[in-house]
């Protein structure tokens, strides 16, 4: 028997408005084949949609995208045209899909000197499998799926979820759960007709509902003397309008989805560090991100769900999530994160120093003071001054930082360690977050500030004392410390996230830079997850060696605000050479492999796209290059642009509430209005 695969998605259309995307073969075939089919929220609505012209495949020519949430198709209809060279009938399918909804329209042109009368067929096939098991390489519904023909269409069911099927002018044919549109047509010599049809979901299921694009990004510009940065800003920012969504709970507070397909929903923090990134282009996402999240915070300790008072979530889903093979069952709201909470009280912070109106900050600080409480109380579960992670359940997360998949906490031998699991970077996160947290309750009037420099002061000594590892090549910071308290000694991107936290001084920051800078882990496109001189490398490992651009971008961000320009200059490079080869949709994750050995990059196979922090790391890096510095407290917004990187010229930034445009010449020189 054939064990079931993932499917993989590296060659496949997506078409996506939060919460509902399309998957498809590159014309536009719905196949029921790995990821293909039309989703609403975590259910496979569509697992088949072809389109015939008189019984005939149309033969494919181009694929365009105007944006995240239309496809044209164009393909030849060669079985109805004449029989000279140039092709004279065409099809263009455009396919779009809004919340809820996907909707094609099939335009025939004809440019024959005679008529011609194509039938024109829409075969579609209900599925209604959940995201879980079609990720798991499975099919089926949970549900009987029923088919019953309308007046002008047909409307599929399972369960509670309801799938209406309009297809105007068409002859519609139902055979169980599938349904064929026809449409007898004649068109004009030199001509052009267009038929239509279109599909609607009420899923009563669903915790997750589509938000409004905002404004104040679609006013965004950037034009650069490099190209590939502007370029890929303007499909990062196109993509995330894409991925704005909320919770049905609280349509008013906007999030981005963590990615498309597998994590289409609210992430702690896949969606903070998203909205961290994003704040140059205003606190509004920031905002109702920290607040969506601060709803959710854990008040009570629930060993299934790893539920802690004042602990953030992980994740949100309709229904509990397993992921067949792996013995992992996770409960529709999961706390089983280490970092989120932390991430959570510095996003505040950063989106205060940006210019969140007080009044919102002050709302939020009863949570500010439960999250830093969670951070001493829970998140250092045995006393030792750290905070580390272990799933006390048997089927929860094995690894809580943001490399989650089972291997990725190794030792240099390629040996996985032991929990629980102390990371460096949490533990900056944590530094970070008690003294941004000090800063808010002292501008705030609350007590504890004090208290909480003095946590993070002994917090940086006890890091120095025992994450460093001494290396003939130069000293660096363990990945981790292991249920022993030892150090694991592997090279891992994680020691960048220390980069700007504070937690490490002058000279330490000196030493890890110089080490992510080298081609053990600089690719040329981007940092790699581990060194290649590691054990356990492989440029293909989902945490083990490849390359993700909001690790970089991270990575990118700490360099520059520890002054480490040319080292942040020369990984933002990498990731523009990355994504110059994908089309500027940088995906969740990419190989690797080398720039030297490879002429582009080489896609992970089964990486999400588009992926909120992945996009979101176009902003970091512009904010890197601008050298951007925001204290709305003061006043003040810095720019102090890298040098040699040329000409850039950006509206639509936000500082306080209010647009900002930034110009840079050749010489360096900034004008701003």
């Amino acid at each position: 028997m054939t064990q079931p695969l993932q499917p993989l998605l590296h060659d496949s259309v997506v078409v996506l408005t939060a919460p509902s995307q399309a998957w498809s073969t590159a014309d536009g075939t719905v196949d029921g084949r790995g990821i293909h089919g039309f989703y609403h929220s975590d259910l496979r609505v569509l697992g088949g949609i072809g389109l015939t012209i008189d019984g005939a495949l149309p033969e494919h020519i181009a694929t365009g995208s105007p944006d995240a949430a239309t496809a044209v198709f164009t393909s030849l209809a060669r079985a109805i045209d004449d029989h000279t060279a140039d092709p004279r009938v065409r099809i263009d399918r455009t396919r779009q899909v809004v919340a809820g909804s996907l909707a094609e329209t099939i335009t025939v042109r004809n440019a024959l000197a005679e008529p011609v009368h194509p039938t024109i067929e829409v075969a579609l096939r209900a599925d209604f499998s959940p995201m879980q098991v079609v990720k798991a390489g499975l099919s089926g519904s949970e549900h009987p799926i029923a088919a019953i023909a309308t007046s002008d269409g047909v409307t599929f069911t399972s369960g509670v979820v309801t799938a209406t099927v309009v297809a105007p002018a068409s002859e519609v044919a139902v055979d169980d759960v599938s349904a064929t549109l026809t449409w007898s047509a004649e068109i004009p010599a030199r001509s052009a007709a267009t038929f239509s049809w279109r599909i609607e979901v009420d899923d009563p299921t669903a915790v997750v509902a589509g938000a409004e694009p905002s404004p104040d990004w679609a006013s965004f510009t950037a034009a650069t003397g490099d190209s590939r940065l502007a370029a890929w800003l303007q499909r990062a920012v196109a993509d995330l309008q894409a991925l704005r969504m909320s919770t049905t709970d609280r349509p008013e507070d906007v999030f981005l989805a963590a990615g498309a397909p597998w994590f289409f929903t609210l992430f702690g923090r896949d969606s903070i560090w998203a909205a961290r990134m994003l704040l140059p282009l205003g606190t509004d996402i920031a905002a109702s991100t920290l607040r969506v999240l601060a709803s959710m915070q854990g008040t009570q300790t629930v060993n299934e769900t790893a539920e802690q008072p004042g602990k953030i979530m992980h994740e949100l889903r309709p229904a509990a999530l397993t992921i067949p093979g792996e013995g992992v069952v996770l409960p529709p709201l999961y706390y089983g994160t280490v970092d989120a909470t932390a991430l959570w009280i510095t996003l505040l912070h950063d989106a205060w120093k940006w210019g969140m109106p007080a009044s919102e900050v002050e709302a939020l600080l009863p949570h500010l003071e439960a999250a830093l409480a969670w951070m001493r109380d829970y998140g250092d579960s045995d006393g030792d001054g750290f905070l580390e992670y272990v799933d006390t359940t048997g089927h929860g997360l094995a690894n809580q930082g943001w490399k989650d998949s089972g291997d990725s906490i190794q030792w240099l031998d390629g040996t996985l360690a032991d929990g629980p699991i102390a990371l460096c970077e949490v533990q900056a996160y944590a530094y970070e977050a008690a003294v941004g947290g000090a800063e808010l309750l002292e501008a705030f009037g609350r007590e504890g500030a004090d208290a909480w420099r003095a946590w993070a002061a002994d917090l940086k000594e006890r890091f120095a004392a025992s994450f460093w590892i001494d290396d003939p090549a130069g000293a660096y910071p363990a990945i981790a410390l292991d249920s022993a308290k030892r150090k694991v000694d592997t090279v891992t991107s994680n020691i960048g996230h220390l980069l700007g936290t504070g937690i490490l001084t002058a000279e330490q920051s000196a030493l890890v830079a110089r080490r992510l800078a080298g081609p053990e882990l600089n690719s040329g496109y981007g940092l790699r997850t581990m060194s290649s001189a590691s054990g356990g490398y492989w440029p293909l490992s989902y945490h083990g060696g490849s390359v993700w651009a909001h690790d970089t971008a991270i990575v990118v961000s700490g360099l520059a605000r520890d002054g480490h320009t040319a080292e942040a200059e020369a990984l933002a490079s990498g990731l523009l050479a990355a994504a110059d080869g994908f089309d500027y949709r940088m995906p969740e994750l990419h190989s690797g492999d080398a720039a030297t050995d490879t002429a582009t990059p080489i896609p992970y196979p089964a990486a999400c796209r588009p992926q909120a922090w992945s996009a979101a790391a176009a902003v970091a890096v512009l904010g890197a290059r601008l050298g951007l510095r925001a204290d709305a407290q003061a006043g003040t917004l810095d720019v102090a642009p890298v040098p040699g990187v040329g000409t850039m010229a950006v509206s639509g930034l936000r500082f306080a509430g209010e647009p900002v445009a930034i110009s840079v010449d050749d010489a360096g020189a900034v004008t701003r209005s």
